[in-house]
């Protein structure tokens, strides 16, 4: 993929790295030549200096053939307005930005932006965490789905994922036991203290918690 960054700091500067080294062709602005220095020695994709709004300077990055496009710097401003450049003005398929403010992420993904945003998902990391253990719904910001885990113990033992998921509601979607992580199939038969991560829609949690007798205060 062809891939355009705007903002070298923390998260941009291993967003590229990961891309990078993945094989995809990547470019990344910022507006402090020095933020480079993040991307170390094995980077190989293409660095700018500028604004990632500035029309001239995403036609020089190569914006038009551009398969996707990240506005992750430190400013919601900037990076919606570059992701609103990059999605109305040059037509990228994929665009996203990053932005601090939860209200703003709200907003503009009702107006349909993917809106990244850390303080959602922190918040409802610390929120499951202290709330439910078993549970993870920060995964999905759309608060419609979760992840889920099930030890597997007493009448679990030796069904299968057939038997145990529930259509529109759960699926198991991994296992993972002493042996390391495998995606079942239908016909995989559970084993005792097997843990079960599956994907549950959020207003379906109390039926599927009851279902499996996860009664954890």
């Amino acid at each position: 993929m062809y891939v355009i960054i705007v903002g070298c700091g923390r998260v941009g500067s291993e967003l590229a790295k990961l891309l990078s080294g993945e094989g995809h062709d990547v470019v990344i602005i910022d507006k402090n030549r020095q933020s480079f220095d993040r991307l170390g020695n094995t980077f190989n994709g293409l660095t700018m200096v500028g604004n990632g709004f500035d029309l001239n300077l995403l036609k020089q990055a190569g914006v038009e053939k551009a398969n996707a496009f990240c506005a992750v710097t430190n400013g919601d401003n900037t990076n919606l307005i570059a992701a609103q450049v990059a999605k109305k003005i040059f037509h990228v398929q994929k665009v996203f930005a990053r932005v601090y403010d939860p209200q703003r992420a709200h907003i503009y993904s009702a107006l349909g932006l993917d809106i990244i945003s850390g303080t959602i998902l922190v918040a409802a990391m610390l929120r499951d965490k202290i709330i439910e253990s078993r549970f993870s719904s920060y995964l999905i910001e759309s608060k419609d789905l979760g992840v889920i885990e099930i030890e597997v113990k007493n009448s679990l033992v030796g069904k299968t994922i057939h038997d145990i998921d529930l259509p529109g509601e759960f699926i198991v979607v991994a296992i993972r036991s002493m042996h390391g992580v495998v995606l079942p199939q239908a016909n995989t038969v559970l084993k005792d203290k097997d843990v079960l991560m599956g994907l549950v829609k959020v207003t379906s949690l109390r039926q599927v918690r009851e279902r499996f007798h996860l009664n954890e205060k």
